[in-house]
Formats: C-alpha cells, structure tokens, sequence
C-alpha cells in the first residue's frame, strides 16, 4: 500500500468503541498523528452486539466521572462531527427491594448530585406515576436517574472515528496487528501483514481479544493480560401496541428500568422491549481445551440458552406484566470480556515501557467516552484529571492467573448488581497469596480478607460467633465483628497485639548514588544511616503520587517499604526513573512482616530478643527474635509502642508461636484502620491519592522547597503554597448513627457541598465515629460544625485540631 503509514506517534490495535474513542481523544490533545489497526471492521468485537446502555450510576467515584463524561460527550458528539446518532436519554428508575439498597441508593445520589448528576430519591408511587406498566407494590423506593440512556453502538463508534479522521489521525481497517517489537530506545514496531510501522507507544485495546496481544508484550516485561470471556444474552420482544402508544403520546421513550436486586434491566427498543439479564447460573466462554477461542470471532454469535436466564425473564413479565404480551423476536447472546473485578484495564502496561492498556471493558459504550479521555491524558500528559486507580492495571500483581480469573469473572458476572458491603469478602478464588502462619491464624479463629491477593485476617471470630456470607450484608458498622474489634483495640491500648501483615510491598534499592537519585525523586529529605522515615513522590502537579516508608541502611543502600495494593504501581515509579549503575529488586515476597504494637510490647519482645530496645522511635536494627534473625523497625501505624517484625519466611512460625505465647493478642486489619484513623495516618488510594495535592492533603511537612533537588512537582508545589491551597484535610468527629462515613461522603455547610470524606471509621480508644476528608480551606478551622451525609442521613461533623485525637502528644509512640 503506497499511503501505508511507517511511522505514528501512538499505533492503537483494535477498533470498537474503546479504540475509536482513543483515537478520537488524542487528535483532541493534539496528537493527530496517530494510527489505529482493526482487522476486521470497526465493531466487530463486543461493540456491535452491545446494548448500548450509557448509565451514569456507580458506587466508585472515578467511574460515575468516567460514565458522566461519556454521557456529556455523547450528547453533544454527533453534531460536533457532523455525523448522525441516535441517543435517548430516557431516564432510567432503578428499584429497591429492601432498606440496604436504598441506603446504596442514597449513596450513589450523594456522589451523583456533587458531579452534577440531577438524581433522585422516588416513591413507588412516584415511579408508577412516570412508568405506568410497572407493578411498584413491594417495593421499597426507586432511584431516578434522568441521564441515563441507551445509544446506538455503532453509530457511536463511527461518530468517534469520523471525528479523529477529521482531524488528521488515521484508521486502517482489515489490517491485522501480528506482533510487536520494542527497539533498544523504548520505541516500538508493530507488524501488520501489510507492513510495520514504527511508533512511541502502542495501545492494547483489543477488546475480548486482549489477552492474546498482551502475549506479544512479554518478552519486553509483560505479563498475561487478567481477563476472562463471559457469554451475555438480551432477548428482544416483538413490537407491543401499548408501548407505541405511550411513546406518541408523550414524544419519547419510556424510562430504562433496572430491577437490580433480581438483576437484570428492561428497556424499550423501538416500540417492543429489551431485557438484559446477569443469571447467577451464568457461563463463561473459551475456557476449556474443548472450547478454544477463535482466531476471528468477528460480527458472530453463539446460539441462544434460555434456560440459564428463565426465571429472570418470568420476574421481568411479573415486573411488566405489558411485557408478557408479547412474544420473543431475537436473542442476543455474545461475548463480553471480563477483569475479576468487573472494572476496566486503563493504563500504563505493567512492566512494559512505552506500553498502555485500554480493554476489557464489560460496560464499553457507557465508559468508552470516558476511557478515551483518560487514556489520551495518560499518554500524552503522563497523568489523569482524575485518580483512576480504579482502573489501572497495576492493581493487579501476579496472583491473577487464569483459574483466578474465571473464577472472579464468573461471581463478579453473577453479582454484577450486588451490593459490595464493608465488612464482605467475596469468596471465590481465594488463598492464592499466603503467609507461613496462615493456618494458624485461621485456628485462632481469623476472618479473612484478600490484600492483593494476600490472605489477612480482618478480625478474629470466637466460639459462637455468627462468620455467615449472610451477617456481613449490612452497611452498619454493627456485627458480630464488633465486639472483637473493639477488644482487639482495646488490647493494643491496654497491653500488646500482634499482627500478621503479609505482602507488604518492599524493594531495595542500591548503588553508588541512590542517595541523591531519591532526593530528586520525593519531595522531602531522607533518613538518616540507622532511621526511617515517610517520603512522598508527587506527579508534575504536586498531586500525592505515592508514599513510602524509607529505611536507610548505609550511605546508598535503602529499603523502600510500602502498601501491599501499590506493588506494580511503586516500583514502577523507581524503576522509570532508575538511572545506571543503581539495582532495584522487588523482595516482597521473600520476607514476612509482623506489627507488634501496645505498652507492654518492649518487655515482650525484650523476653524473646536481644535486640536494643531503647533505640528510639523511628530506628532500626537487625536482631534475634525467638532465636531467629530478624529486622526490628520501631515504627507503629496502630500508634502505640510497637515494633515491625521482618524476617525470612522459614523464620515466621517460630517468631509468631513466641510472640502469642509472650501475651500478644491477634489483631486484624479492621482493628488496624480504627486505630490509625485514630492518628489521622492516611491510606493510600483513598486518604491520598492524585485527587489532592501534598499541602492540601495536609502533607507540607514532607515538602522541601529548599533543597536544590528540582523533584517532580516542585513548581507547582510552589505556586501552590504562593496562591494558598483551595481545600484542606481536616479530621471530624462525626455524630453518625448506625454506619460509619464511608469513601467519598458529602460533606455540607448551610446546604451547599463543600467538601468530601477520604476515609471513615469508628474510633474504640477515643470512643467515636471519625471521619478524614477535605474541605474548602476556610473551613478547616477547628470548632467550625459541618455536615456528613451517609447513607442519605445528614450527620453533625465537627472539625478537630490538626492532630492525633489518640495521643496527640506521641507519648506513647515514643515511650
């Protein structure tokens, strides 16, 4: 092909909605020259057979940005680029089948009326009032939602592609991507059968077919794509009478309806209807060696299975009962790809240079706006308007393997409306990262929760105590966990506990030089030789990138420890700006970590060690535990006396058997955040996150402007500091009632939203409901009475002294 291009910025392989609005989004930053392969025609994967649903409702905050965004774009796309849609915002009544969902109602209207979404709370009978055909009697309430609706996929999807060819970016279509290779500079070649084309970055956006071009990325870091293919059916109904006849009376669609507690929705296509159902009985495709995925399953579909999803259908027809009076004039039945946890890949590849990801996406057209956008700011800004950890592929390490994927494909697919409660672990594909003592915890009567696919205990059940699926359905803070969590606490307080944390995140780093490479990196200074500190990496805008605990051992030699979920994510930060001559290894799993923490903690370990337990808060040392080697770090996130306990694996059973029969009582993760929200201490990915700055996330501490070091953010940190900060951290006292504030809660002054929570929980030592969060700055004034909605219940907040409310002082860390 003579116009064959040979080079392009970015060359982006596969071409559905996900593809095309990639393609579209970067001509919009201005980088036009940019090629997308499709080898077949554009849709021909899961966006032509998709439903073309375009809600707005999540209970993540990035996502509802992500699907408002892609509301707002599709409204407004067609006549941008010329190019004819159909889009009915129709409105959608979500119904509620019991006080739970009402209160994930509730929430969900909170996060939506501070992006600007007009939801609403209705009666039944408000429902029935816009959706005559709908039986309302055994319901509890109904969401309303009115900019929800449905698109055509195709039409979108063309939209997108005619706008980003209007503004120079080109598409190539029945030109199949065959492989990639990765030159010695970081750029890349991608091979097509009609020739190569050399580019600065490549996109995976292959949709169900992404795990196979994720195989070509491995020999340059990569890793096997987490992904799983589900077969979804939605059966289209002949044209019913009544249904046209509503519609001319009133000059639009009738409302989508989403029973989400049988799980399935109901919406109106042309004058009949289309129902989606998410059967608990449901199947998955391409897993088996008898059922193998084909090399091109373009514009196909498997045949019908109504048997799965009858009982769904005959509750629809109760529902709707207009819908009964129809028959059935076509079954959808295709395959949509699936993450485990049901959430989209967008992002920087894992371990590839150069190498992004934006598939497996499960609801591509309501999200396709939105990840277009947030995957042309990846590339070309190296960062996104919004924290959207929610989606990176890094989230995920290397305990996905594919029986791990089927399985949380196949229960996230059947739960696809569930509620996700507090205090609920999902069961499937579990025990894939363990630590030595496993066992024993379980024995001890540990619940357990997965970390990054760590296995922790959450809290510890004692005889008769109620451990059912069933008792976690709640959104209360009430269980039978809470009086072992507040006993936990309580022991921590009073004499001393002991805490299995495996899988926390640690790397060396070494070599002539580390030193100063990390002081161009964080925005603070080091510790010194024998300590430890905190230190904080910014991105250009002085947003909090990451947190660290440094642990220095010589003049350049560091351990650089920090969250079990930030595995990929951190090491990636050190790796990419590594220079030669310094090594960085990931050791995380070569050592096991315990918290010893609480007054009584240094004559215990003073028992079982000869370590020096006078050395002072914030030291280190290497030292025998139980006659083993092991690294003590005086450090304790539960703010009390404690040390970490670090040794080798083969060396944890003997150490944690000596520190139980030394008195330590088993605490877990639930006990663990009550007592460092206690302390005001952050969690990463939800206290800090790229959503805030460092001196709006109250951080200025850990900031040197000073240094000659010229870090990431440093200028912007500075303007920051010279204009003043528009919203600050403020700890409160909430007056809650039942439930606790949880991720992302409103916070109100005189009937305007000025603020959100970050994290929220109850505190066993200082006896109240705590939440962290941030607000307009002039009203981070101590004293200042705010209001914290949860769950739809508006509770008096008050602001607290920027300081621990346990042990303001630090004494009883430091003692």
């Amino acid at each position: 092909m003579s116009d064959f291009p040979s080079k392009a910025r970015v060359v982006i392989i596969g071409g559905g909605v996900i593809g095309c609005s990639s393609l579209y989004h970067l001509a919009k930053k201005g980088w036009t020259d940019c090629v997308l392969l499709e080898k077949n025609e554009l849709t021909a994967g899961s966006t032509w057979h998709a439903a073309g649903n375009v809600p707005t409702f999540s209970t993540s905050w990035s996502i509802m940005n992500m699907q408002r965004y892609s509301t707002e774009l599709y409204s407004r796309l067609g006549e941008e680029v010329d190019y004819p849609m159909n889009y009915h915002q129709t409105g959608s009544i979500r119904l509620a089948h019991t006080k739970e969902r009402m209160q994930e109602f509730e929430r969900a209207c909170s996060m939506g009326r501070y992006q600007g979404i007009g939801m609403e709370i209705w009666t039944p009978e408000q429902a029935k009032e816009n959706y005559p055909f709908l039986e309302t009697h055994d319901l509890e309430g109904v969401l309303w939602d009115p900019s929800d609706g449905d698109i055509d996929p195709a039409q979108v999807t063309q939209a997108l592609a005619k706008g980003a060819r209007d503004m120079g970016a080109r598409i190539i279509r029945f030109c199949p991507a065959t492989g990639v290779t990765q030159k010695e500079d970081k750029t890349w070649i991608v091979h097509t059968d009609k020739g190569d084309i050399e580019c600065d970055y490549v996109v995976n956006a292959a949709g169900y077919y992404a795990q196979r071009v994720g195989e070509w990325f491995k020999p340059f870091g990569g890793r096997t794509v987490p992904m799983m293919v589900m077969s979804h059916q939605y059966l289209l109904t002949e044209q019913i009478p009544e249904v046209e006849a509503w519609s001319k009376e009133h000059g639009k669609k009738l409302p989508l309806i989403r029973d989400v507690d049988v799980s399935y929705y109901l919406r109106q296509e042309k004058n009949g209807y289309n129902l989606g159902p998410y059967e608990p009985n449901c199947k998955g495709h391409w897993m088996t060696e008898d059922d193998q995925m084909p090399d091109d399953f373009s514009f196909q579909l498997w045949s019908d299975d109504l048997d799965r999803i009858e009982d769904i259908v005959t509750d629809a027809m109760e529902r709707v009962p207009l819908m009964a009076s129809s028959g059935v004039s076509s079954v959808i039945n295709g395959p949509i790809p699936y993450a485990p946890d049901g959430l989209p890949l967008i992002g920087p590849m894992p371990g590839v240079d150069n190498a992004f990801e934006a598939c497996v996406f499960t609801f591509g057209i309501a999200q396709g706006g939105g990840a277009g956008k947030v995957l042309a700011e990846w590339i070309v800004d190296g960062q996104t308007e919004w924290d959207m950890w929610s989606v990176d592929p890094r989230r995920y390490t290397d305990y996905t393997d594919q029986d791990y994927c089927d399985q949380k494909g196949m229960e996230v697919y059947g739960n696809e409306y569930a509620m996700h409660f507090p205090h609920h672990e999902w069961p499937a594909a579990r025990g894939k990262k363990v630590s030595q003592v496993h066992e024993r915890i379980i024995g001890l009567g540990g619940q357990m929760g997965a970390y990054n696919g760590w296995e922790r205990a959450n809290w510890f059940a004692k005889d008769g105590d109620d451990t059912s699926e069933e008792a976690t359905h709640t959104w209360g803070r009430s269980g039978p966990w809470q009086q072992r969590i507040k006993e936990e606490c309580e022991a921590v307080r009073d004499s001393v506990g002991v805490l299995d944390l495996p899988g926390f995140s640690r790397f060396n780093l070494d070599g002539e030089g580390a030193a100063e490479f990390l002081r161009g990196l964080i925005t603070g200074g080091l510790p010194k030789v024998g300590r430890m500190n905190l230190v904080y990496f910014s991105d250009d805008r002085g947003r909090i990138l990451a947190e660290m605990s440094c642990i220095r051992h010589g003049e350049d030699h560091f351990t650089m420890i920090t969250a079990g979920s930030a595995q990929w994510h951190d090491f990636e930060i050190l790796r990419k700006a590594l220079p030669e001559g310094l090594t960085l290894t990931d050791c995380t799993t070569d050592f096991a970590t315990m918290i010893v923490t609480g007054p009584k903690s240094r004559e215990l370990l003073a028992g079982i060690s000869d370590a020096d337990l006078s050395l002072g808060w914030l030291t280190h040392q290497e030292a025998t535990v139980a006659g083993k080697p092991a690294f003590l770090a005086r450090v304790s996130y539960a703010g009390e006396l404690g040390w970490e306990v670090h040794c080798a694996n083969q060396h944890q059973p003997e150490i944690y058997e000596a520190l139980l029969a030394g008195g330590a009582k088993p605490f877990g993760m639930y006990a663990l955040n009550s007592l460092r929200i206690e302390k005001g201490y952050r969690t990463w990915k939800g206290d800090l996150s790229t959503d805030y700055s460092l001196l709006e996330g109250g951080l200025e501490r850990f900031v040197k402007l000073d240094k000659p070091q010229d870090f990431p953010g440093k200028a912007a940190i500075q303007a920051e500091k010279q204009q003043g900060v528009k919203k600050s951290f403020v700890t409160l006292i909430v007056e809650a009632g039942d439930a606790d504030a949880p991720y992302m809660s409103c916070i109100w002054k005189d009937g305007e939203i000025v603020g959100e929570t970050t994290s929220g929980d109850w505190g066993y030592r200082v006896n109240a409901s705590i939440a962290l969060g941030m607000v307009r700055a002039d009203l981070a004034v101590p004293g200042t009475e705010l209001e914290v909605e949860i769950y739809g219940e508006k509770c008096r907040a008050v602001v607290q002294k920027d300081e621990p409310l346990w042990d303001p002082a630090n004494e009883r860390l430091r003692a």
